[in-house]
């Protein structure tokens, strides 16, 4: 296996440094990458944290598999890379410093944005060498998600990542462009995606799920010898629905992440700070709490509730020109 100019042979542990770019002040800023390699051939598995700086769930993930020596694979080789963004994180960011998202940025361009370089380098040098992912985010902007798996349901690789894993939650989520999903879509790799919690808070109960849910792939790709069986089924959302403030003012829910609520139920409260306006919300639809707004001041349009809805959009019969829903 060749990487960043090394030659890793098999049964070698590795870290190495991908050297992205420099701060004004000239300090170095470079990316490590762990590569465990068994003797024995096999897959390639990429577990990627970081790549918004301030999504710590998943770096914290692979820091303890990590640090606490479980990977170790019985075949193939496992590539680790706790924090792609180093510029988001030291500054408490989900961008790199010029304002852009990495993963916006995929496949890059070597004289691109910074976001692009960084996404550049990572597609030159480590996609490359890769056959599967788990790509671990947490939400954002004040949004806790609750733990949960982000693939293409209908795609069976994908689908069968996801279902092994059996995170609470499995959305059915459609390619983004320029997201690493896609980029390693285009090159028929499977790569899931894993969030829980909310940004620069950790989530220990989603840490612990995520470790278990790796070694689940793990021990479904016949690396590792055992895992924790899932004590339930994950259940699986079809098409997604961002509850948005219709006012302006102070928000209080009255559901939690996990829940299951009906149509017409009332999931929160919008006040006015002086005491002279509420206003009950109500829901338009029935499903799951798959993402809640735990920022108590909103303006008209925030997201403040995202629901998992686990029936698949209809479709429009013959005699009808409505176009079916969409995410």
């Amino acid at each position: 296996m060749q990487l960043n100019g090394l030659t890793i042979q098999p049964g070698e542990r590795v870290m190495t440094r991908l050297v992205i770019s420099r701060l004004p002040s000239g300090t170095i800023i470079d990316v490590p990458v762990h590569v465990f390699r068994s003797r024995e051939p096999g897959p390639t598995v990429l577990l990627m944290a970081g790549m918004h700086g301030d999504e710590v769930n998943g770096v914290e993930t692979i820091r303890r598999l990590i640090q606490q020596d479980l990977l170790r694979p019985l075949r193939g080789t496992i590539i680790a890379i706790p924090l792609l963004n180093i510029y988001g994180f030291l500054n408490f960011s989900r961008e790199v410093p010029d304002g852009k998202d990495v993963n916006r940025s995929f496949p890059g361009n070597s004289r691109g944005s910074l976001a692009s370089r960084v996404a550049h380098r990572f597609m030159r040098e480590i996609m490359p060498l890769v056959d599967y992912g788990i790509d671990f985010h947490t939400g954002g902007a004040s949004r806790s998600n609750h733990p949960q798996v982000r693939c293409l349901l209908d795609h069976e690789p994908s689908a069968t990542l996801a279902r092994t894993f059996a995170a609470p939650f499995t959305l059915h989520a459609k390619l983004r462009r320029g997201s690493l999903r896609e980029a390693a879509f285009g090159l028929g790799k499977s790569i899931i995606v894993y969030e829980t919690g909310e940004s620069l808070r950790f989530d220990e109960t989603g840490i612990e799920l995520a470790i278990a849910g790796t070694y689940r792939v793990l021990h479904h790709l016949g690396m590792v010898a055992e895992a924790t069986p899932a004590t339930q089924p994950s259940i699986e959302c079809w098409r997604g629905r961002w509850l948005r403030a219709r006012f302006a003012g102070l928000f209080r829910s009255q559901v939690r992440k996990g829940d299951y609520i009906e149509q017409g139920q009332v999931y929160g409260i919008i006040t006015d700070p002086y005491g002279e306006m509420a206003v009950h919300l109500e829901s338009p639809v029935s499903g799951y709490v798959v993402g809640l707004n735990h920022m108590p001041v909103v303006n008209q349009g925030d997201a403040l509730l995202h629901i998992g809805l686990t029936e698949p959009a209809p479709v429009p019969t013959e005699d009808t020109d409505a176009p079916a829903p969409t995410l």
